[in-house]
């Protein structure tokens, strides 16, 4: 893993566009944002004007795009505060605050975007397939926290959902990382599978702001327990996929079938990764007909939980036929209902599919699926193709 330094001074493309798709948001304090609501929002606390928040995410933006030192951001900072007449900012006042403020807005920017352009580099489906295991890696030298250098060498299954509530940086200056392995590079390690993922337990939290209550894992600071570019990549994904031209719908169709058949559907299957998945894509012309707003069908880890308890029949290789019951399925609908039934006989066996919109309307969920006695609608329903 690189360090800190190194990895100021060489940005890539997916940091970049993480923080370039952000919305600049006027704050009084550092919390008035939570958690992954930092995705989408540039922030910098007690910044409120327009003006100046647009040009201190100048000032980060060149950081991150031109590889600018710590040193140089600060006289940025220093003639923004002037020009704009920026006062009362905490840090204000004294050479040590003012180094503390600037250090403070430059790390997180550049730590977090850093690691969320991370992310979507190491949740690409080429990559988690060539390379399946993360290791995280602690790199702080002084003052080390004790709970992050314990964490450093842990290997999990990419994705494993402890990555989600410890992907660093998991805290105020935390310098950790994380870095892939393929299979060869674990059993070369003296592993012949990943470790299990540490149960330090959780702190509780009560915001001095709001009130609430919120449990912590043990070595994360409150706000920090998520994985930063994580909820970014998760729309920036739905997004491409749901174009709804015919040629991106067809490039659509090929990514999720990819998806569908891989390792890493497997292991959703199974529960080690959680979340949602895209499992089809509704063609466009049959979008109106299904009752679905968008091409991309998904399934939640919960639901496919508890259908797979009560209908234990169903198995990996049922749902990856998901994308033949679209298209080739008898579609009917209830009154009353928005959502549709889906009947296809393959193999002998004769599936039934619900397929309902979420009421925002932007996205489907795949309710159901299981192995039907009969090929029959429910009375009252009526066929659409």
């Amino acid at each position: 893993m690189p360090t800190v330094n190194a990895m100021f001074r060489r940005p890539f493309a997916e940091q970049l566009a993480y923080f370039r798709q952000k919305q600049n948001v006027p704050s009084e304090r550092w919390d008035d944002l939570w958690r992954d609501e930092h995705d989408k929002a540039f922030v910098v606390a007690g910044a409120a004007k327009a003006d100046l928040l647009a040009d201190l995410r100048a000032a980060v933006d060149d950081a991150i795009a031109n590889g600018q030192s710590l040193g140089e951001f600060r006289r940025q900072f220093k003639g923004i505060v002037a020009k704009r007449g920026w006062t009362g900012w905490t840090g204000e006042g004294t050479k040590a605050g003012n180094a503390w403020r600037t250090r403070v807005i430059y790390k997180t920017n550049m730590d977090t975007s850093y690691m969320a352009g991370r992310w979507q580099q190491m949740t690409d489906p080429d990559v988690m397939r060539a390379r399946p295991y993360w290791r995280y890696v602690h790199n702080t030298i002084e003052h080390p926290r004790l709970l992050h250098k314990s964490w450093d060498g842990l290997v999990l299954a990419a994705g494993h959902p402890w990555f989600h509530a410890h992907w660093p940086p998991n805290g105020w200056g935390c310098n950790c990382g994380v870095e892939t392995m393929s299979r060869r590079q674990l059993e070369r390690s003296g592993r012949s599978g990943p470790d299990s993922a540490p149960n330090d337990g959780t702190v509780e939290h009560v915001s001095d702001r709001t009130g609430e209550v919120a449990e912590v894992p043990k070595g994360v600071q409150p706000g920090w327990d998520y994985a930063p570019g994580k909820s970014a990549a998760e729309t920036a994904v739905a997004a491409r996929l749901n174009r709804l031209d015919t040629v991106e719908a067809g490039i659509a169709r090929r990514n999720v079938n990819d998806l569908v058949d891989s390792d890493l559907f497997a292991r959703f299957f199974a529960g080690e990764v959680q979340g949602e998945f895209p499992i089809a894509v509704v063609p466009p012309v049959e979008r109106e007909m299904l009752g679905a707003e968008s091409l991309i069908v998904l399934l939640s880890q919960s639901s496919l939980a508890a259908h797979i308890e009560r209908h234990p029949e169903i198995g990996l290789a049922d749902y990856r036929r998901v994308q033949a019951l679209l298209d080739r399925g008898a579609v009917y609908r209830r009154e009353g209902d928005d959502g549709r039934l889906i009947y296809l006989t393959v193999d002998g066996v004769t599936y039934r599919a619900a397929l309902k919109r979420t009421k925002d309307g932007q996205r489907n969920y795949f309710l159901t699926l299981f192995r039907s006695k009969t090929d029959s609608p429910p009375p009252g329903a009526e066929r659409l193709r």
